[in-house]
């Protein structure tokens, strides 16, 4: 595990725990720009997972899972959803996913995609899907996303998976269920303070 950042007290925080950190340029525009340069220095790894920093209680069979997904579809990069109730859809920070029949990405977006015109109960299969931050990666596009030009769609949402789907790169989504909340907010980190400290006693 290697932990990328482009903050040197990120880097002593690892090392003071035992963890090893790569110090990376302060300049790249999302996450996988940061883990490529990165990848780009291990030639040995032709399979790259990336857990954000904003996922700190990802599960490890979510990770097999997405591992999986990545593996299985064949595609260069992977993802995950799990199902999100509609009260939360309309949170610009709970992104959103929709998929084809095979299980590839669609869209994603902050806004509440799918709509559902008529109202009342959803269509078998329809629904709401919330998009977690995590990613694995195949080497040889992990190392050609960087020379991508930036998408509008990715600079409009503010989401780095759309410069992939705006190139024509497929993204296979597996979905999991118990996903621990990421933290996208001030209030999510309090609460996931609250939980750790809780789990301490």
């Amino acid at each position: 595990m290697l932990v990328a950042t482009d903050d040197a007290r990120i880097v002593d925080a690892c090392a003071s725990f035992g963890a090893q950190a790569v110090l990376t340029r302060p300049d790249h525009p999302s996450g996988t720009d940061r883990i490529a340069e990165v990848a780009a220095q291990l030639p040995e790894a032709d399979t790259i997972v990336n857990v954000q920093g904003d996922e700190p209680e990802v599960q490890p069979e979510h990770v097999g899972a997405l591992v999986r997904a990545l593996i299985e579809s064949g595609l260069p990069m992977a993802t995950l959803c799990e199902p999100l109730d509609d009260a939360s859809a309309a949170n610009p920070n709970r992104v959103k996913v929709v998929t084809r029949a095979d299980g590839r990405a669609l869209y994603f977006s902050r806004s509440p995609i799918p709509h559902n015109r008529d109202g009342g109960p959803w269509p078998a299969g329809a629904g709401y899907r919330l998009h977690l931050g995590l990613y694995a990666y195949r080497r040889e596009f992990l190392l050609a996303y960087p020379t991508l030009p930036p998408a509008p769609l990715e600079q409009a949402e503010k989401l780095e998976q759309l410069r992939a789907l705006y190139h024509g790169y497929d993204i296979a989504v597996a979905e999991v269920t118990g996903h621990r909340p990421g933290i996208d907010t001030p209030e999510d980190y309090a609460a996931f303070v609250a939980r750790w400290r809780g789990g301490l006693t």
